[in-house]
């Protein structure tokens, strides 16, 4: 409708909800996409856009494409990248960028050419994906300044959320969420219905200062009921399954991973490489997690799995496991260079 009301030539749809799902948000699930504390939404959303994008002007055998970014946000990073590598022939124009052009200005001339703008958009910069909403501009670029409840959409206000607890089980299948409270959808189905139920207990709102690729940092707001859920449902099921060697490599392994996806890498070999990785660890990452939702906060509670590696019998203090004597010859060598260093030292 916008599109007609502006005069667009030809506009064309594209429904990549389920390809956005199975392909980018499954992927950040398994390696519990964090960047800087908040689950990665945007950032995940701009490579099939611009992968599409190339796709159409193709189609349309068009020799440029265009996008609105500014020459200070990260998805000039992300739509550039992906259009060099995806579509190399092809020119990108970005108009406020190589006009050196600001906000205001961009709402001034919104207004004046009747180009519609939400309520909200009036104020703030706003992007929103299945997985995410993230908000920033206006008054909360002032740091010091709390956030109006206005900006949020999903998440009703802590204090308004329902007075008693609830406890949702989440199932996965090697590392990919199949199940709540044991009724089973397909990912786009699972993560629209958690949105809501969390987002009804206040769950997934973050606010944070951010690192962004040109070293600036930025005050973002973001919005992330289900990702927020799963991603912590997910660790708590790793934490179950995956030895304390794993873990450890594991947690590096995501870390570089969500620097590549939030720096506009996505389709570095990296990336795959690393997924490699990451998809092997996740054939044992089967099983139930159980979550609390609470005001504004969720925590895991339980956790189940056919790969558990927990042993009641070895671990309980009620139950005799194993000859806790053999302990006594493992602790004498625990610290062994240490004790001749400070001995050395003369400690």
């Amino acid at each position: 409708m916008k599109a007609k009301q502006l005069g667009v030539i030809k506009h064309v749809q594209v429904d990549a909800r389920k390809e956005f799902v199975e392909e980018y948000i499954f992927r950040s699930i398994k390696a519990n996409g964090i960047y800087e504390g908040y689950p990665l939404s945007t950032a995940l959303a701009r490579y099939p856009i611009a992968s599409k994008l190339v796709e159409i002007a193709r189609k349309e055998k068009v020799d440029a494409v265009a996008h609105g970014c500014t020459g200070k946000g990260n998805d000039q990073f992300r739509f550039d990248t992906t259009i060099a590598i995806k579509g190399p022939e092809l020119k990108t124009i970005a108009p406020i960028r190589e006009l050196n052009l600001d906000r205001k200005w961009e709402l001034k001339y919104a207004q004046k050419q009747g180009i519609p703008l939400s309520k909200v958009g009036k104020s703030y910069s706003i992007d929103e994906n299945l997985w995410g909403r993230s908000i920033e501009g206006g008054v909360l670029e002032d740091p010091a300044r709390a956030p109006p409840e206005e900006i949020y959409v999903w998440t009703r206000p802590p204090e308004k959320a329902p007075p008693k607890p609830r406890i949702i089980e989440i199932e996965f299948k090697e590392g990919v969420p199949i199940a709540i409270d044991e009724k089973r959808m397909d990912g786009l189905q699972l993560i629209t219905k958690l949105n809501k139920i969390a987002g009804e207990y206040g769950v997934g709102r973050i606010e944070l200062i951010e690192d962004r690729i040109l070293g600036l940092k930025a005050r973002e707001n973001y919005e992330a009921p289900a990702a927020t859920v799963l991603i912590q449902a997910h660790r708590a099921l790793e934490q179950l399954v995956l030895t304390k060697q794993e873990l450890a490599f594991k947690q590096a392994v995501d870390q570089t991973w969500a620097d590549l996806a939030y720096s506009g890498l996505w389709f570095d070999s990296l990336r795959e490489d690393l997924d490699a990785f990451i998809d092997n660890t996740q054939k044992r990452v089967t099983g139930k997690v159980k979550v609390e939702l609470n005001r504004g906060n969720s925590r895991v509670v339980a956790r189940s799995s056919p790969y558990s590696l927990y042993d009641e019998e070895l671990a309980s203090f009620e139950r005799y496991g194993f000859d806790q004597r053999d302990a006594i010859g493992v602790i004498k060598f625990h610290a062994l260079q240490s004790k001749i260093l400070h001995k050395r030292k003369g400690d």
